[in-house]
């Protein structure tokens, strides 16, 4: 399978590339994306098939059918990595919350949150690739708390990749910045910037688009890609679970196989939502994907309204912080599926030029056809890590409480809802015990105790043993520096 440009074809690169070339240069002609020529069209067949397969065979199946240039041994050896995980025959469980909700799980893996679904596997795919073509390739990751340590995980001391992560200094939990400032492999940098997410994202493209950084790397035989979700190496990844959650209700009995339901997905830079997005379109009934979002809803604006809006925005510090997000890159995705590539194109440069944009009355329509959305404050998020703990005795983190506002609001109660976890208790302690027992400013090692004597939960040994590591990565400078910072480790 070949793989198009989101704004079209400038002729500084190929017109289609393969998946291979697609992942190792991520961004594409005037700074877009790459996506798929076209969708494999599984159908009601493929779920049939897989209704009895294992979480790999049926990842390997769907990865076959994008004919991806990837030997097939290693996307075993990519796939195995599942073995990993808290179960391996069961990597991603589905929890039946209330009657017509249940919750996939993804955080259970290495990180404890739902990256390592994508980039466990990536990291020996992109790898592979750079050792088959004997190239050093460096890896840039921008994260607003899960993406940084997933890509780290996943990366460090493979060969022919160097990893540069960028954090917004304050803008994650203590555990999330914990797990990145104590690797110590020496093909791994983490940096830390004076800023928020957005900016890190924003070095990150620019990076990715600037040719006298190219150049500079160039002089350092070194090549340069990156892991977060502008990469369709995470995207493929990411379809797979939904496909799974899907199967997983069949099995339950909750729904007959083609019942339609709704995928909730707690939504920043979009990935998780698209995955859902293309998994629909190629073999999942779905009713609507509705996208949860805190206090930075410009998803939800754009959902209701047609209106993406960053003129007077400013991206707000939540109980979320992974969903501290304005710039959703995977939006574009999303937009030239629907309006093709001279729209697309039209849409973001309005938007990097004047911060704005407006869908017209009838794409609006295209929109919400696929999509409806609400937003979730931090103080109701609380309410219903309570209440959900209390009255279903299951314990959620603050980015899964926000589905639990627009399950209410966006889904008919008729009709069975997937919503995603995308982080275990564990990764945000302090909001969740604040939830539980009104405690205030407490450190995270003290509110994961708290919480374990409440929930009698245990926590996880990779968790607890982050507060006893040495702090290995202590860079923290001004986003100005970015570039000087990543030559000089490199």
């Amino acid at each position: 399978m070949n793989f198009i440009q989101t704004r079209g074809f400038d002729t500084t690169k190929p017109e289609t590339v393969t998946f291979s070339q697609a992942i190792l240069a991520p961004i594409a002609s005037f700074g877009g994306l790459y996506v798929p020529e076209k969708l494999p069209e599984l159908g009601r067949d493929f779920l049939e098939k897989h209704l009895n397969s294992s979480y790999k065979e049926l990842a390997k199946d769907m990865l076959g059918r994008f004919e991806i240039d990837i030997d097939s041994e290693v996307i075993d050896e990519a796939l195995n990595l599942y073995d990993s995980f808290d179960d391996k025959n069961n990597p991603v469980p589905v929890v039946k919350v209330k009657e017509n909700l249940y919750i996939s799980e993804l955080y259970h893996g290495p990180t404890r949150a739902f990256k390592d679904m994508a980039l466990q596997p990536f990291g020996i795919v992109l790898s592979s690739i750079a050792q088959r073509l004997n190239e050093s390739y460096l890896i840039l990751a921008a994260t607003s708390g899960d993406t940084g340590p997933a890509a780290l995980e996943t990366f460090k001391n493979r060969a022919n990749v160097q990893v540069a992560c960028l954090y917004p200094d304050g803008g994650t939990s203590d555990v999330q910045r914990l797990q990145m400032v104590t690797e110590d492999a020496t093909n791994l940098k983490v940096i830390g910037i004076h800023g928020v997410f957005d900016d890190a994202q924003n070095a990150l493209k620019h990076l990715l688009a600037s040719e006298s950084f190219k150049a500079a790397l160039k002089e350092k035989n070194v090549s340069l890609s990156a892991a977060n979700s502008v990469n369709f190496g995470r995207i493929i990844f990411q379809i797979i679970y939904h496909i799974h959650s899907y199967l997983e209700l069949v099995r339950q009995n909750a729904i007959t196989m083609g019942e339609k339901v709704y995928l909730n997905v707690p939504s920043g830079n979009f990935g998780n939502a698209l995955g859902g997005y293309y998994a629909s379109q190629m073999c999942v009934p779905v009713e609507k994907i509705i996208i949860s979002s805190n206090e930075n809803n410009v998803l939800t604006k754009l959902i209701k309204s047609g209106k993406y809006d960053l003129r007077e925005s400013e991206v707000v510090g939540t109980t979320s912080p992974a969903m501290d997000i304005l710039k959703s890159s995977n939006i574009e995705r999303i937009l030239f599926d629907m309006f093709g590539f001279a729209r697309t194109r039209e849409l973001m440069e309005n938007l990097e030029t004047q911060k704005f944009y407006e869908l017209t009355a009838d794409e609006l329509t295209t929109l919400q056809n696929s999509f409806d959305a609400d937003f979730c404050n931090g103080d109701e998020g609380k309410v219903y890590i309570k209440d959900t703990f209390t009255n279903d005795n299951y314990l959620m983190d603050p980015h899964t409480a926000t589905c639990m506002k627009s399950y209410e609001t966006c889904c008919d109660p008729k009709i069975k809802t997937i919503a995603y976890s995308t982080a275990e208790w564990t990764k945000f302690s302090p909001v969740i015990a604040n939830a539980l027992t009104g405690e205030v400013d407490a450190h995270d090692i003290d509110a994961l105790e708290s919480i374990s004597q409440t929930a009698s939960l245990e926590i996880p040994a990779v968790i607890k043993g982050l507060f006893s590591k040495e702090i290995t990565q202590k860079t923290v400078i001004d986003k100005e520096d970015i570039e000087k910072e990543i030559l000089k480790f490199l």
